[in-house]
């Protein structure tokens, strides 16, 4: 009985130290460095993206803002190359609908982790734990003049 109870308490100290080392962090990176990589020019579609402040052509008609949230598998990467890639497989969520919707372009783009707008021309926001990143974006669907 007393090996039961040893192995009992064990485990659960084992379980306990696991759930103290989960980690969910915001974190916020920059732009340019993941937009001007190889990674960006073979994953991205040819429909252009602008980050809210970035300027862009006219805009001659909307479909409204969309939303997407990608999750990616973290483990064995850093945060920064985990975030990177999940940040472009979100933008090519939006890239995508505006393709298939027939519009030029995705405008205004924010992140929106955990439903927190963060808005910015030069920097994104990414949760990054020990096994998921995840980046949430919200950005309106255009066409131009």
């Amino acid at each position: 009985m007393k090996k039961l109870f040893v192995a009992t308490v064990v485990l659960l100290s084992s379980l306990l130290s696991l759930q103290a080392e989960a980690r969910d962090d915001l974190v916020t990176l920059e732009l340019k460095p993941v937009m001007e990589s190889n990674k960006a020019k073979e994953a991205l579609l040819d429909v252009p993206v602008y980050f809210a402040g970035q300027s862009h052509p006219e805009v001659a008609q909307s479909k409204g803002v969309i939303t997407t949230s990608r999750k990616t598998n973290a483990v064995n990467k850093s945060d920064r190359e985990a975030c990177e890639w999940v940040l472009l497989s979100a933008l090519k969520v939006l890239q995508d609908n505006a393709r298939e919707n027939g519009y030029d372009a995705v405008i205004n783009i924010k992140s929106n982790y955990d439903h927190n707008e963060f808005s910015s021309a030069e920097e994104f926001q990414c949760g990054a734990g020990f096994l998921m990143a995840g980046v949430a974006l919200k950005g309106e669907v255009v066409k131009f003049k």
